[in-house]
């Protein structure tokens, strides 16, 4: 792809945005602008660049996507399949744009929840204070493109010390084909604060649309961030994710990946640790079959002492689909006493499924601990023969070891009602009948 036409895209991508230029406060409108000026001296990935090799794109690009002005209101049946009962705020985004009808807050002392278009004053001046500090666009086209588009996003500060107990769930909806939406997050945790913030990307449409979405999470001195991001958009979809997490000293982020849909995919997970003690656990699924690619690059900046990290990832390939992890977790000179781990495991459920896989460690204290490891692989023989032993057919005994294998991700999620979600989704994908 040359770099003109790699250009043009992003013109394509930028046209309609004159339609939020105007909007919100000076330091948004100047933000937007820079973001623009940014978009136009990048140009989108391609397998050329290092970091993109394994991920193709061209089948994005070969199709024009255009922001929706005005979106429409799915049906509350339409979005009942996704509810989670347990949370007690859900903020809704229908093609990148606020629903008031379909969202509700519940009051709470020292909570500040909304859309950021809606907000008041102090808050403006707290996501003035955040905004685009961590998801940087200078060398990001997409999250350049995000944030020239940015208006509605949604907004979460918690207090210091204020505990939450239910999870807040964001939904972001796609109801319009050959569209093209920007989500926007900002998460802000004070000292000793906890929460824990659903991510949830669903479709009620078919057809080919974008999401390009951008998430920062800051997470102050010994406070605590549940982080879940699921992505089951339409499989004719493309999804763009970028993630930027910044932990300060004694703080805590958890977050669960799960990736279901989309036709490709990508995620981008930056974690910077910004002082001692901290502790991240990062977990990841992807379930994928047909012509689908699933792409995690996860970094983590261990860059202060006593630091601890776990990192799980699985995939389950299967049909003609493609799966990447790319995990990097650096560890500074100064950041003595780090304690790290990272695991990539990926099952391979059909002949022409392939993963690529890059587990990477780059260490420069002398005193830590550190192992990373990854295994791509079919279906062990001893354990399709034990349960054969034992009664079940072989689709029977493949069935219930491959749902084991991914089951493992969703039963670590701390909402039981969204685990019930998942373990149904995983189960109708996993399944395959018996021969006839």
């Amino acid at each position: 792809m040359h770099v003109e036409s790699r250009n043009n895209y992003l013109d394509n991508l930028l046209h309609g945005r004159e339609a939020v230029a105007d909007a919100g406060s000076t330091w948004l409108r100047t933000l937007r602008m820079r973001a623009v000026e940014r978009a136009n001296e990048l140009a989108v990935p391609t397998t050329r660049d290092e970091e993109w090799r394994f991920t193709d794109l061209s089948p994005l690009y070969k199709i024009s996507f255009q922001p929706v002005l005005s979106a429409g209101i799915p049906e509350e049946p339409q979005i009942d399949a996704f509810v989670i009962p347990e949370a007690q705020t859900r903020l809704v985004f229908v093609d990148g744009r606020y629903s008031a009808e379909l969202s509700f807050v519940t009051p709470n002392d020292g909570v500040t929840l909304g859309n950021l278009a809606g907000m008041s004053k102090t808050t403006d001046a707290m996501a003035e204070m955040h905004l685009a500090k961590l998801a940087l666009i200078d060398g990001d086209a997409f999250a350049a493109v995000n944030t020239a588009f940015l208006r509605d996003g949604a907004v979460i500060h918690v207090a210091r010390g204020r505990v939450l107990s239910a999870p807040i769930h964001l939904l972001f909806v796609a109801t319009s084909k050959d569209s093209a939406a920007h989500p926007r997050v900002l998460v802000v945790a004070e000292a000793g604060a906890r929460c824990t913030v659903v991510e949830d990307f669903v479709a009620v449409v078919d057809g080919a649309y974008l999401t390009d979405a951008v998430s920062e999470i800051h997470i102050a001195e010994n406070a605590r961030v549940s982080h879940i991001k699921l992505q089951r958009e339409a499989p004719t979809a493309f999804h763009i994710a970028n993630t930027s997490v910044r932990v300060a000293r004694s703080g805590h982020y958890t977050t669960w990946t799960v990736a279901l849909g989309a036709r490709i995919s990508r995620h981008n997970l930056s974690i910077v640790q910004a002082g001692e003690g901290t502790e991240f656990s990062i977990d990841g699924l992807a379930l994928i079959s047909g012509r689908q690619l699933a792409d995690m690059h996860s970094s983590i900046d261990h860059a202060h002492a006593h630091g601890r990290s776990r990192q799980l990832h699985k995939t389950v390939v299967g049909g003609g689909a493609h799966a990447v992890f790319n995990g990097k977790i650096l560890v500074r000179q100064r950041a003595q006493q780090t304690d790290s781990g990272q695991q990539s495991r990926n099952l391979l459920i059909s002949d022409k499924a392939h993963v690529d896989t890059k587990p990477q460690l780059e260490i420069f204290a002398d005193d830590v601990k550190c192992a990373h490891g990854a295994t791509v692989g079919q279906i062990e023989a001893d354990e399709l023969f034990y349960l054969k032993s034992r009664g079940l057919s072989d689709t029977a005994a493949r069935n219930l070891l491959t749902y084991a294998f991914a089951a493992q991700i969703i039963e670590r999620i701390p909402v039981k009602s969204l685990v019930d979600q998942l373990k149904k989704a995983v189960l109708e994908q996993t399944q395959t009948r018996e021969p006839v």
